[in-house]
């Protein structure tokens, strides 16, 4: 990808992308592709496929104290450093530098950011999962805050469009809790998840084990950089030089950059969308340039907000005016609340006998999903809580460093050291959160950041529901675990604080009602219908599948309604 620059900041386009994430460069690709003329926006540096992955082929001695992070490392990224993902110098180039970019916390928050082009689509865990009517209809089944605006007939086509795309791998299930989509190939369960699996489907009539769903391409190849088929080496987080797994820097920005219509600018900082009150539109945005502090305005016909449920949020409680004096869109005063994450890190693990003539091969960057099977109907419903959740998880086997410890020296060692150690199975509950309006984040304007600007602060936890849920994970956990034969079976429980999860969303919700809601169904403001939001700001529940999919589809559906509405002279 090129990076364009222009001697004319007054220059105006058909449409303004902010962020280069995973929603930010699907904005960036169907509104280039429909002919808009598009700038994207990101705040952070420039990162090119393949040319800036600078760790994705080395090997751990081929860093320095194999790739433990350095002192350094820990002081500048301590918020990062604290939830374990950066705990390799392997990648930790793609999180911020917490002393550069603070945000303040009222109860713990984990946010884990990524300031750069492809944001977090380069780190992303790349599960892919639709959301199914029993999520669209639960806030108005059980009258939890407001009803989502959409049913899952209106989506069903935008799923499709996205996963036959990007390239997601899979098993099609037949479980209207878990939408069947349209995938490649699924990776393998090695046999140990097996044996589980048919232990499973033998015990329990509503619960079944499958391989994860994941954006990896497993045969052929899809639209992009080179993208071509998982190669196993599990080094996803330092960026694929293959293009294996979805991401915005090997596929959605380069179709952007085919077109000629897209002009991408980095070391942007957009904090605030201007608006005219005549018009009651949006005319552009106001940046500030990470690297000379220069405020520029841009100009355009759209605006997409994608920049992250937080940053997105920021940037409208920013867009201040005589209109809307606390924040752009924010009539209803739900703006910066309802904020979600789902909860995790409870379950249980078990080690495994027999099986010790069987291995696997590759380094499968994957696991298993167990789906919802909770609060389905029937026998199903738990009276201690509502909502689900599924498992994801895995088998495998151990290797020589736990002997170390044991062995002394000679052949024995040596032996010890060719001898795959035993295999383990673990299952790792994903729980939906309930949108809770005390659950929020705001601005600090005493708090500045180095450019002047006003910082994040979190005040958000989990509540009894999720409690309550974590219960019924834990059992059901060690109950399957047992009942497949698996010995030595541990239960664990460490909820955390919020935002570990790193699938923040609700903070900009989409409803019916503008009294109660910021977005509509089709993502756009209320009050500006020419802004649209379509990272997680707009999730109005959380269900309890990895969101990104559901991000990808929504913002595809949102660029063509911008488009068509364009067209009717509406925006």
């Amino acid at each position: 990808m090129s990076t364009f620059y222009y001697s004319s900041p007054q220059e105006e386009y058909d449409a303004i992308v902010v962020g280069t994430g995973i929603s930010g460069g699907w904005a960036a690709k169907e509104l280039c592709e429909k002919g808009l003329k598009t700038l994207v926006l990101e705040r952070g540096r420039m990162v090119k496929h393949i040319e800036d992955y600078p760790t994705a082929n080395l090997d751990p001695w081929d860093m320095p104290n194999g790739g433990a992070p350095t002192r350094e490392t820990k002081r500048r990224k301590f918020k990062q450093h604290r939830t374990g993902y950066t705990t390799n110098e392997a990648h930790q180039h793609f999180f911020v530098d917490d002393l550069k970019h603070p945000y303040n916390e009222e109860r713990r928050f984990d946010w884990m950011r990524g300031y750069h082009v492809g944001g977090r689509s380069l780190m992303w865990g790349r599960q892919s999962y639709r959301m199914g009517d029993v999520d669209f209809e639960a806030n108005a089944r059980d009258g939890i805050a407001v009803d989502w605006p959409v049913r899952y007939n209106e989506m069903e086509k935008w799923y499709d469009y996205v996963e036959q795309y990007i390239g997601v791998s899979g098993v099609n299930l037949g479980l209207p809790q878990l939408p069947d989509g349209k995938f490649l190939k699924p990776m393998e369960l090695n046999c140990v998840e097996q044996h589980l699996q048919k232990s499973i489907a033998g015990k329990y009539s509503d619960r079944v084990l499958t391989i994860g769903r994941t954006a990896h391409i497993t045969e052929g190849t899809k639209p992009g950089l080179g993208r071509s088929q998982c190669q196993y080496r599990n080094r996803c987080m330092r960026g694929c030089p293959f293009g294996a797994y979805f991401s915005s820097n090997s596929s959605t920005l380069p179709a952007a950059e085919a077109t000629g219509n897209m002009t991408l600018r980095p070391n942007s900082i957009v904090h605030e969308v201007l608006y005219d009150e005549d018009t009651q539109r949006a005319t552009g945005v106001r940046i500030i340039d990470a690297e000379t502090k220069e405020s520029i305005e841009f100009k355009a016909k759209v605006i997409f907000l994608c920049a992250s449920a937080i940053a997105s949020t920021s940037i409208l409680l920013q867009s201040k005016s005589d209109r809307f004096p606390d924040g752009m869109g924010n009539d209803s005063g739900e703006l910066g609340h309802n904020l979600m994450d789902h909860h995790f890190r409870v379950g249980a693990n078990a080690k495994v006998d027999g099986f010790d003539d069987m291995y696997y091969k590759g380094r499968r960057a994957n696991g298993i999903y167990i789906p919802r099977f909770r609060n389905l109907g029937g026998s199903t419903d738990s009276k201690d809580f509502i909502r689900g959740y599924g498992y994801q998880g895995g088998g495998s086997r151990g290797d020589w460093t736990e002997m170390i410890k044991e062995m002394g020296y000679g052949k024995d060692l040596k032996k010890a050291l060719l001898q795959p150690g035993g295999w383990t199975m673990g299952l790792l509950g994903f729980g939906e959160t309930l949108p809770d309006h005390s659950n929020r984040m705001f601005m600090d304007y005493e708090k500045l950041d180095e450019w002047g600007l006003p910082t994040v602060t979190f005040d958000a936890d989990f509540g009894e529901n999720e409690k309550a849920m974590r219960e019924d994970m834990k059992q059901q956990a060690a109950e399957m675990l047992e009942s497949a034969g698996f010995k030595n079976v541990q239960t664990y429980d460490d909820i955390g604080g919020m935002g570990l999860g790193i699938h923040e969303m609700g903070t900009a919700r989409m409803g019916r009602d503008p009294k109660t809601s910021v977005l509509n169904k089709y993502n756009q403001v209320h009050a500006v219908p020419n802004v649209y939001v379509t990272d997680g700001s707009f999730m109005t529940s959380s269900a309890c599948q990895n969101p990104s999919l559901s991000y990808m589809a929504f913002t595809a559906r949102a660029a063509d309604h911008a488009v068509s509405e364009l067209k009717k002279m509406n925006l």
